[in-house]
């Protein structure tokens, strides 16, 4: 069966979404957006857990959801730059990285 850890770039995509929606949605159509986000991101990490390992799939899907709406936080959106929480952050991103590469795909 073929890998399904390449959705995980939409699943993290769609997770930056909706977090940042969550703060900044403000009409009913955003809202509608931000939850549909929601709902995408979801069903993607439930899609991929089929087959590879859940709580792998959970932490690397959470994972890279932090780390890109802190990215997106800073480099667009002004929040402050600090040295600790980018030690932080890239220290949870090397643990989300070496989930994915010690976890084996099961068979289902």
């Amino acid at each position: 069966m073929m890998s399904r850890w390449w959705l995980m770039v939409p699943a993290a995509l769609l997770e930056i979404g909706w977090a940042l929606g969550a703060k900044y949605a403000q009409g009913a159509l955003e809202w509608l957006a931000t939850l549909a986000m929601v709902f995408a991101s979801l069903a993607l990490a439930t899609h991929m857990a089929k087959t590879l390992p859940t709580s792998t799939v959970y932490t690397v899907f959470v994972g890279l959801g932090a780390v890109g709406t802190l990215t997106v936080d800073i480099l667009f959106l002004g929040a402050a730059f600090n040295l600790l929480t980018i030690v932080l952050v890239a220290t949870l991103l090397i643990g989300v990285a070496g989930l994915k590469l010690h976890s084996e795909e099961r068979e289902v």
